[in-house]
């Protein structure tokens, strides 16, 4: 659709701006004979709204000689063809206007003769009104592209971070199952009965993941229910070595987060933390809503002398990336080790 047809607000800048079209043209009327003001100024009125909408075809003109592709001679001569064809038909068009309004009322008696006499400045001014407006198609083609284009540039970026969240919300899920395969291999022959009951636990957990896993964002009420199932089957593994401290503001619990943010960062906790202690430990979860700000805090004893680990590389770092691709630079994760504490802070749009 026309750009300007399109917009009632650029349609109402568009025809306020062809005034001064209708001034010059009464001016030419009245120059031209005896016509008074007040008769030229009816006669030019619907001429100039003639016109202005005669001119709206230049859009279409452009379309079919861009100026990317065309050669400048093509393009002059078929936008100054078609500025003398419109010119035309708007001088055909006075003419005819000026004899009904003759025969219609003596008033207006004068009117043929008036448009006659300035013809020849009738057909210019039509020429490079057309011209003009050409011009300024030229300029809105142009606009509208370079709208597209960053429309399509800002797609391409979502569809490019949506790509980047499901591969790394792909990690997770390999990462966390061998764990737990892990652990319920370890536990088949020492506690049987824990085994079974650790895979009850993580069946229960993956159909929550799966019906969770596939949303774009769910309330953090969603995802520290998440936890407290993994919780529950990393205690099958360590028994009282593992508690659980939460601080939770109920403010808080309707922020949404992308799935499964949460779980590497307790894993990690887990892993890392507590079963590198002989007396285990409290992993503490806190978190608070702060206006437009998220805080979600988690933090663990762990073994100032312990080893590096052999991790995957998953946990932390595919947090961080999330992070990054759902928020940009709205968000962030800090982890800091102090006095045999580690404690990794998260801040995001609430």
């Amino acid at each position: 659709m026309h750009p300007i047809l399109a917009d009632r607000r650029r349609l109402a800048i568009y025809l306020s701006a062809w005034l001064l079209v209708e001034m010059l043209l009464v001016l030419l009327l009245v120059r031209g004979g005896t016509l008074r003001l007040v008769p030229a100024a009816i006669v030019a009125a619907p001429l100039t709204i003639l016109y202005a909408f005669i001119c709206l075809s230049a859009f279409y003109v452009c379309r079919t000689a861009p100026l990317e592709t065309t050669a400048l001679e093509r393009t002059l001569t078929v936008h100054i063809a078609a500025a003398a064809v419109s010119s035309g038909i708007w001088l055909v068009c006075a003419r005819w206007l000026a004899a009904a309004a003759a025969r219609m009322s003596p008033w207006f008696a004068d009117a043929s003769a008036a448009i006659a006499s300035q013809q020849a400045l009738i057909l210019t001014m039509g020429l490079l009104l057309f011209l003009l407006a050409s011009a300024v198609h030229y300029v809105l083609l142009a606009a509208e592209r370079s709208r597209d284009v960053e429309r399509q540039a800002l797609e391409l970026r979502v569809l490019a971070r949506e790509a980047e969240l499901r591969a790394l919300r792909a990690q997770i899920d390999p990462h966390f199952l061998f764990n737990s395969l892990h652990s319920i291999g370890a536990l088949t022959g020492s506690d049987p009965a824990g085994a079974r009951r650790m895979a009850i636990l993580l069946a229960d957990f993956l159909r929550d993941t799966i019906s969770l896993g596939g949303r774009d964002r769910i309330p953090l009420a969603d995802e520290l229910k998440l936890l407290e199932r993994f919780l529950a089957i990393e205690r099958v593994r360590f028994g009282e070595r593992l508690s659980v401290e939460l601080r939770l503001d109920d403010a808080a619990n309707v922020c949404e987060i992308p799935p499964l943010l949460l779980q590497p960062i307790v894993e990690n906790a887990v892993t890392h933390g507590i079963a590198g202690l002989v007396d285990g430990g409290t992993v503490a979860i806190r978190t608070l809503r702060n206006g437009s700000r998220l805080a979600i805090e988690v933090e663990n004893p762990c073994d100032p002398d312990r080893r590096p680990g052999r991790g995957t590389g998953v946990g932390l770092a595919n947090v961080r990336r999330r992070l990054d691709a759902a928020f940009g630079g709205d968000a962030w994760m800090k982890s800091s080790e102090e006095n045999g504490r580690f404690k990794v802070e998260l801040s995001l749009p609430a």
